[in-house]
């Protein structure tokens, strides 16, 4: 499925522990529509729906739609904080071609 950096692993568990609230849920990486390029990635703070596809790592949870699960079939979920950019990103073997923003991209086949 999907493969998980021990830094994106940190960086959800201290997302979570900041509010009680939070310790049903982990984080869920979507592809929808639009962007750029035809497609782009979503992330959010989710609890785990019906078809999920879920990815755990060091008790952290990622979850990935069923309608995603194409698109990210070998991907890997990276954090990275450094002076470029803070966050969250996507490094996809799916992808074809990328934009610049590094969120929106597509594919030479539909998933």
């Amino acid at each position: 499925m999907i493969n998980v950096t021990d830094s994106a692993v940190r960086e959800l568990q201290s997302l979570l522990s900041r509010r009680a609230e939070n310790s049903r849920k982990g984080l869920r990486v979507q592809v929808a529509k639009g962007g750029c390029s035809g497609l782009h990635y979503e992330m959010t703070l989710d609890e785990k729906k019906d078809g999920d596809a879920v990815v755990e790592r060091y008790g952290m949870q990622f979850f990935i739609d069923g309608d995603s699960v194409p698109y990210l079939r070998g991907a890997t979920l990276d954090f990275s904080n450094g002076l470029t950019g803070t966050g969250f990103r996507v490094v996809n073997p799916n992808a074809s071609r990328t934009c610049g923003c590094g969120s929106s991209f597509e594919t030479t086949q539909s998933a």
